[in-house]
């Protein structure tokens, strides 16, 4: 297919294509970690992904429209070419990741909200945060706020307005969809762009590669809550304690068990959103046991 279409940008794990008005958008199996592309590939992730972006731009295209138009294969869908916001809407509704890590420093405001002490991680928020940041193809994305981006033209006040209001109302609609089906969305970040004057949510909305999903019934304040998640997290982690790489140097090649954990992940989250499977029917394995069977291969590998 992509020998006969004309690449209009490659990322990490998709690749999208030039159709003139149209884009199309093919999901690969290829898997990511801290901005790396890992050497090995994740079975059936581009079909889960691609299914889980058309399950909720159906939902929301009443709340601000989409790019979405049609879904081709398994892991491809057309959409409009819409000219990109190049702005990243992050929207958090608990404590968690980079917001944590500030957090335990004695950062207090986030997005031009302050926040109580005495939070614990993983705990609900308040009121829920917008922090938006720059959205660069290259280079790290940084923290941007209102007048920054009037001010680079990156859009109007007005539009800033509608988009900061639509970003939460987007969180609040997936949290309790989510929630219908026995996962929390802690936090998620969406894009917008402009197609003939007219704002829309592009990319992808929440996925195993853009939001985290974690088990309601076994969610608890204060710990990490990767062990049972259905997202990105537990591969991140595995790479950290195990291989100590955080993006830089080259990539490990994954165990093949870690390989199944994240495939169950990702094809999980597409599974349970859409209400065919519980996440207790996914049987995940915790990061320690996988840890524990990796040893227990190598020791009857070594006898």
């Amino acid at each position: 297919m992509g020998r006969s279409l004309r690449l209009f940008r490659k990322g990490k794990v998709r690749d999208v294509y030039d159709l003139g008005e149209e884009l199309l958008i093919v999901a690969s199996d290829r898997v990511s970690a801290y901005d790396v592309v890992l050497p090995d590939t994740i079975p059936r992730k581009g079909d889960a992904l691609t299914g889980l972006c058309e399950f909720w731009f159906a939902k929301t295209k009443d709340i601000i429209p989409n790019h979405f138009l049609r879904r081709v294969d398994n892991r491809s869908m057309r959409v409009v070419k819409a000219e990109r916001v190049d702005i990243e809407w992050v929207v958090r509704g608990y404590v968690y990741g980079s917001m944590w890590r500030a957090y335990t420093k004695g950062q207090r405001s986030f997005g031009g909200v302050s926040i109580p002490n005495g939070l614990r991680m993983a705990e609900e928020l308040p009121e829920m945060v917008l922090t938006p940041t720059t959205k660069s193809d290259i280079g790290h994305d940084l923290d941007i706020t209102q007048d920054i981006a009037i001010d680079r033209g990156l859009l109007t006040d007005e539009e800033w307005r509608i988009l900061q209001e639509t970003s939460f109302r987007l969180y609040e609609f997936y949290r309790d969809e989510a929630k219908n089906r026995g996962i929390i969305v802690p936090d998620f970040k969406v894009e917008y762009g402009r197609h003939h004057g007219v704002l829309m949510q592009i990319d992808e909305p929440p996925t195993h590669d853009s939001a985290r999903f974690w088990s309601n019934r076994l969610f608890k304040v204060g710990e990490p809550q990767e062990a049972h998640a259905l997202d990105k997290e537990f591969l991140r982690v595995f790479l950290k304690e195990c291989y100590g790489f955080t993006g830089d140097g080259n990539p490990p090649r994954l165990p093949r068990l870690v390989i199944d954990e994240v495939s169950k992940r990702c094809i999980g989250a597409y599974d349970v959103l859409k209400g065919n499977r519980q996440i207790e029917d996914l049987h995940l394995k915790s990061l320690d046991q996988v840890l524990r069977e990796l040893r227990g291969e190598l020791k009857s590998q070594r006898i």
